[in-house]
This record gives C-alpha cells, sequence and structure tokens, in this order.
C-alpha cells in the first residue's frame, strides 16, 4: 500500500536540485533558487560553493549579477556512479535536447 503522507525525502540531493535550477535558469539570483528549492539562501549559497570548488558550476559577475555555467563534463563523484557524466543526469531533467551539450 502508498501512502498518502508526503516523503520526507527526495530521490535527488538539494546539490542537483541547484544545479537543475540553475542549468533552467543561469540568471536566477540564488534567493530564487532557495525560494524555489526550499532552502535558506545561505544554504544555496554553501552548495554553490560546493559546486565550484568541485567544477561543476562557474560563477561570472555580469554587471550587478552573477550568471552561472555548469560544466556537464564532469564525472559524478560516487564510485558506483563515476562511469557517468553530470550531463547524463541532468539531460532528462532539462526541456530540449540542446539544453545538455555534447562532449
Amino acid at each position: 500500500m502508498i501512502s498518502e503522507e508526503k516523503p520526507d525525502w527526495t530521490f535527488f540531493s538539494n546539490h542537483t536540485h541547484v544545479l537543475v535550477c540553475l542549468a533552467q535558469n543561469p540568471e536566477a539570483p540564488l534567493r530564487v533558487v532557495a525560494q524555489t528549492i526550499g532552502l535558506t539562501e545561505r544554504a544555496v549559497q554553501r552548495i554553490v560553493a560546493d559546486l565550484e570548488a568541485a567544477g561543476v558550476l562557474e560563477r561570472h559577475r555580469e554587471g550587478r549579477q552573477n550568471r552561472y555555467s555548469l560544466n556537464f563534463a564532469v564525472p559524478l563523484r560516487h564510485p558506483l556512479e563515476r562511469h557517468k557524466k553530470i550531463g547524463d543526469v541532468l539531460a532528462p531533467l532539462l526541456p530540449g535536447p540542446e539544453a545538455v551539450p555534447e562532449d
């Protein structure tokens, strides 16, 4: 029997949620990303810092706002998943086949 209650976990991590939001809207302020995902802005800032340090995400300053670009070629981190790239996971979650560039 399937419970009618909302689960307290999600299949994808908050890091993945941030990546999906920024892939869909690279100019989104982190405040908007935080509201979309349901996290605090500070938590999203920490996640963005993690993703930048891992080479998955790059921040570009454009005037008074940031623009984010994703490196879809970075391999996933867990040993079970290292044979796949970030883009392999994000592609089905993004609109259009051109959303994730080929290597």
